[in-house]
């Protein structure tokens, strides 16, 4: 390699903290890290583990970010007269968008994110409140924060108040009804169209996903992952893991704190054909999450943890 090389491709390494020069900053600023964070005197905060923790919304949230292609809910906000509603992704991945009507939207599945999401999302709620119909909210950064406190979701909205979820088969949602979109926003919704997976709720953050060749169940859980495994473990030595015939337990996956557990599942069978199984396997899992406090695991089902800790899976 040439001195020239070498002295280029050192450029671009990442630096300590494990971000690319060129990559976007993680503070949410929009910029690349190396004229941001990255800078000399810079400080890159260490990510929030579990941006949700303490929202009873916090599987619905964790799913509408990670894996659910087109989804709606409204933000309980307390104190707030105007509604704002929350979506997985708006156009051009923007962070905050007023619909012409009027109706605000704030987005999960952003082009850029700071060190906590929970915060983000705040800084775009905020945003939405006060803004006209047509403004769009591209990124979200420091110059949102109101006051010299960052404020989180936590602060905004009733801690204790679920989120009812509304999954949507297309983006059309994007638009007001009746209107028809046109430039990026036209292409932007064709490709969103195009990409969408067939998506169905199917129980408390329970998603039924059509990925192609097979179906799968994500089920966000809110236990402690160390207790879950167990319970999971415990499951699996008895022969209940299952979903029932055409149906098989793949692994896990985490995000944002929490475990994901993710079976296969015949994608012959349509959704709803799964609730009543879903609703089953939560009462067995419930059942032996109990137990643990006064049973210890057996010698079988310490081999079944071990076996599921080690299938954890990606998904696309």
């Amino acid at each position: 390699m040439s001195r020239r090389s070498a002295v280029k491709n050192k450029a671009k390494a990442p630096d300590e903290s494990g971000i690319g020069p060129r990559q976007p900053c993680p503070c949410g600023s929009g910029k690349r890290y190396k004229a941001c964070h990255g800078s000399a005197g810079g400080v890159v905060e260490v990510a929030v583990a579990r941006p949700f923790e303490g929202l009873a919304a916090e599987c619905e949230l964790i799913a509408l970010r990670e894996f659910v292609p087109s989804g709606t809910a409204t933000l309980s906000l307390v104190g707030q007269e105007r509604e704002v509603t929350l979506a997985t992704v708006l156009p051009m991945a923007a962070a905050g968008l007023i619909r012409a009507d009027g109706v605000a939207y704030v987005g999960l599945q952003v082009q850029t994110r700071s060190s906590d999401i929970s915060r983000d999302l705040a800084r775009a709620v905020r945003w939405a409140l006060t803004a006209e119909p047509g403004d769009v909210l591209t990124v979200v950064g420091p110059d949102t924060d109101a006051g010299d406190k960052p404020e989180r979701l936590q602060d905004l909205v009733a801690v204790d108040a679920p989120l009812e979820a509304v999954v949507h088969t297309d983006f059309t949602w994007w638009m007001p009804e009746g209107s028809e979109p046109t430039g990026e926003v036209a292409l932007s919704l064709e490709r969103a169209n195009s990409a969408i997976l067939p998506t169905e709720r199917i129980g408390p953050a329970a998603y039924w996903v059509d990925a192609g060749e097979r179906a799968h169940l994500r089920w966000v859980r809110p236990e402690p992952e160390e207790d879950l495994l167990a319970a999971l473990a415990r499951l699996h030595a008895r022969g209940e893991l299952g979903l029932g015939e055409g149906s098989r337990y793949a692994g896990s996956f985490r995000a944002h704190g929490l475990l994901v557990p993710v079976w296969d599942l015949d994608r012959e069978s349509h959704a709803r054909e799964w609730t009543d199984a879903v609703d089953q396997l939560g009462t067995r899992l419930d059942a032996a999450l109990a137990s643990l406090a006064d049973e210890p695991l057996t010698s079988d089902e310490r081999r079944a943890r071990d076996g599921l800790l080690g299938r954890q899976i990606t998904i696309r």
